[in-house]
């Protein structure tokens, strides 16, 4: 059973293009920051990087996402991407698997890295959300 299951693993790696650039860093061996809250991620990178004007706001929807203040959990954690639907947009406990956090980091991705146009999340921001989602993505 287990060469079936390699064997469907290669050949999906294979079929589905830069998904076998999956994300590195990870952080599967460090500490998980407690203070990586949704709340932070909201009020330190979706507020002022992904809701501006004609992105991720309630006007421009891009690709039907809203990450607007009390609409961006619902609409994120759980929910099928639009652009690879075989991922969630956040999968809580698996970075990996979270297309959002694959499109911060700009791997395993269909389309431009985000934020698009720049400048692009820093470590730490980027350390924010996967710690979040390795947390559970919990709504705290």
């Amino acid at each position: 059973m287990s060469r079936k299951l390699l064997l469907l693993f290669f050949f999906l790696v294979v079929a589905c293009g830069k998904l076998k650039e999956l994300p590195t860093g990870l952080g599967g061996g460090e500490p998980i920051d407690p203070t990586a809250t949704f709340t932070r991620v909201q009020n330190e990178i979706f507020t002022p990087t992904c809701a501006a004007i004609g992105c991720h706001d309630r006007l421009g929807r891009q690709e039907s996402l809203i990450l607007v203040a009390g609409e961006a959990y619902a609409n994120t954690v759980g929910r099928t991407s639009i652009e690879m639907p075989q991922l969630a947009r956040v999968q809580p406990g698996d970075v990996a698997n979270s297309y959002l956090y694959r499109k911060i980091v700009g791997s395993g991705i269909t389309g431009d890295r985000m934020p698009q146009g720049g400048p692009v999340l820093n470590d730490t921001q980027i350390k924010l959300v996967r710690d979040w989602i390795r947390r559970g993505a919990p709504n705290d």
